[in-house]
């Protein structure tokens, strides 16, 4: 149990880090995976702005899987965004235990207000944030989407999911062919992301591709699917997923038909159907203008 001097003295072999206690009712994990990136440099490994030393480098500290699968991701999908000029160094590392340091130390920064705000200034992190992110970062800031459609925890989707639902979207299952329940589904509507409500494909764009799964040869919201390589099975295949609700949802194959050429095949069990007479009422209005031709 090192004192807060020892750790920030070097040579323990500890990091300074904050001790994150949240409702995922209320916050998802993910939401705070967005709020750690846009308060940190994660491209230095030799520390954080004016402080320097291992001690004060980055880094996650999952408790479980699903944690450490969501951390890592968002990881790879920062690296790829090319958002910093060199790669991502952050470390993400299962959570051992956490030492509370003294009580001088604690609310630091309402406690030494004026201190705090000249070492925050003089330190260059908000010159760097802001050079980074604009006026996108800090916890203040959050796209929209986000608000609207985020991912429950484990917990709350083994209650909410049937079991067919959580095998498909939490363990990539799939569903048996012509035993689901929208593969022949011929009403007009949208399909949303059974975990997460994000509107994925619409039935304009849906076909029979006599497979015994829903067809799509067009996402209607693409942003919000998320393509990956999937190799199991002994082949090589595209898997599509959600981007806010994580969820699993099936393939892409290069077979579908004109104009895209492309086949979105997906589980129904990763999918709720609203109607066209229903999308109002269930917060979906803006998408009605593609069936009546009115907004």
């Amino acid at each position: 149990n090192p004192a807060y001097d020892q750790v920030c003295a070097g040579g323990t072999g500890h990091v300074e880090a904050v001790q994150v206690v949240f409702d995922p009712e209320k916050v998802s994990y993910k939401r705070l995976l967005h709020i750690f990136w846009r308060h940190v440099d994660p491209t230095d490994a030799g520390g954080q702005f004016v402080d320097r030393g291992s001690q004060y480098r980055t880094a996650i500290f999952y408790h479980n899987d699903e944690q450490r699968r969501l951390a890592e991701r968002s990881k790879e999908e920062l690296d790829k965004s090319q958002r910093f000029e060199k790669p991502i160094v952050t470390e993400i590392a299962k959570f051992t235990k956490f030492y509370r340091a003294e009580d001088y130390h604690q609310d630091y920064y309402r406690n030494h207000s004026i201190r705090y705000k000249y070492y925050r200034y003089a330190s260059g992190r908000d010159q760097f944030l802001k050079k980074v992110w604009g006026n996108s970062g800090g916890a203040e800031q959050k796209p929209a989407v986000d608000e609207k459609y985020s991912k429950l925890s484990d917990e709350a989707l083994r209650k909410k999911l049937t079991p067919m639902q959580y095998k498909v979207t939490q363990r990539d299952g799939t569903e048996p062919p012509f035993n689901n329940e929208y593969w022949n589904n011929k009403k007009e509507g949208i399909y949303v992301d059974i975990v997460s409500g994000e509107p994925l494909f619409s039935s304009l764009d849906k076909y029979n591709s006599g497979t015994g799964w829903p067809s799509f040869f067009k996402p209607l919201e693409p942003e919000n699917i998320v393509e990956n390589e999937d190799r199991s099975l002994f082949m090589v295949r595209t898997e599509v997923r959600s981007r806010h609700g994580e969820s699993h949802l099936g393939h892409v194959f290069p077979d579908g038909p004109p104009p895209t050429g492309l086949r979105y095949c997906i589980n129904s069990a990763a999918l709720r159907f609203i109607p066209r007479e229903e999308l109002e009422k269930e917060g979906y209005g803006d998408y009605l203008h593609l069936f009546s031709g009115k907004k």
